[in-house]
């Protein structure tokens, strides 16, 4: 049996004392790097793109450890910080909406008040602060109810951001036997809209822009029309087997399909030439082939 030296015992005492561990005094917002010894409730983060908005979600994880949660560890009717030590943080790259209610870009404190029957989530405008002993309500930036819901016992506090469709996304929350969730929608179109606007006015000559703008337009979000117009300005800066393949793509979208073919074979004919590597060549072979086949 290993005997631990009493000054390491008394040491590890000292670290895993409620005071030190849990108190405002302890290091605020310590990142994988920032911790110096083991943490009890480790660091950790999770992250989903929606459109291109990021939205990620900074947290420390406590685990059960055979303690009774809902109640007992974590209160009813009191602000929790969600996670342990610091407050559990989630940040926006772009507006969102959130319970229909507009919310900035930025990055919030997250809490929540528990009960056994509704939830309170509160996003707060202050994001670094040690727990909810600095909880300000004046500061909230927004609060909605949610239900619990009864799931599988997770042992380890653990986030998920789940993406239900191209523009939303929903925050899950799991411990013990409770899923606590809400939904994220992201205008995944007016952001695309206002940054394209951007990048053409910043860079006016780039092929590569322009390109871009029109492989978006095959997800149908934006007239044909238009994604033919910006294609066409790639090609008049530079043709290359990218921007030809895309408008190839865009033929074939439209059902012309032997105008698809042919530009598609022209753009694999100049990748070929140009000793493209298999990762350029490879989708524009297969893209032919299935073309044909279905020809």
């Amino acid at each position: 049996m290993r005997v631990t030296p009493p000054v390491l015992a008394l040491f590890l005492a000292i670290l895993t004392s409620p005071a030190f561990a849990s108190g405002p005094a302890a290091s605020v917002n310590a990142g994988p790097f920032d911790a110096h010894f083991p943490q009890r409730s480790p660091w950790a983060s999770v992250q989903q793109t929606i459109g291109t908005t990021v939205i990620s979600i900074n947290y420390h994880r406590p685990a059960m450890r055979g303690r009774p949660i809902w109640g007992s560890l974590v209160p009813y009717h009191q602000v929790w910080r969600a996670g342990a030590n610091e407050s559990t943080t989630i940040r926006f790259s772009d507006d969102v909406k959130i319970q229909d209610q507009e919310v900035k870009a930025g990055t919030y404190s997250l809490f929540m008040i528990p009960r056994p029957d509704i939830w309170t989530v509160i996003l707060n405008k202050r994001a670094k602060q040690w727990g909810a002993y600095e909880y300000d309500p004046r500061l909230d930036a927004l609060r909605f109810d949610v239900r619990p819901r009864a799931n599988a016992n997770t042992n380890w506090l653990t986030y998920v951001l789940d993406p239900n469709s191209e523009s939303t996304a929903y925050v899950q929350l799991f411990w013990e036997k409770v899923k606590v969730s809400f939904l994220v929608e992201v205008d995944v179109e007016a952001i695309t809209t206002a940054r394209m606007k951007k990048l053409f006015a910043q860079r006016p000559r780039d092929w590569k822009v322009y390109c871009e703008a029109a492989e978006y337009g095959l997800q149908k979000t934006v007239p044909l029309r238009q994604a033919f117009d910006w294609v066409n300005q790639s090609l008049t800066l530079k043709v290359n087997p990218t921007n030809l393949a895309v408008k190839a793509r865009l033929h074939f979208e439209a059902g012309q399909r032997l105008e698809a073919m042919a530009l598609m074979e022209k753009a694999l004919h100049l990748a070929q030439t140009q000793k493209a590597p298999a990762a350029v060549t490879g989708p524009l072979e297969t893209d032919l082939a299935t073309w044909k086949q279905e020809n």
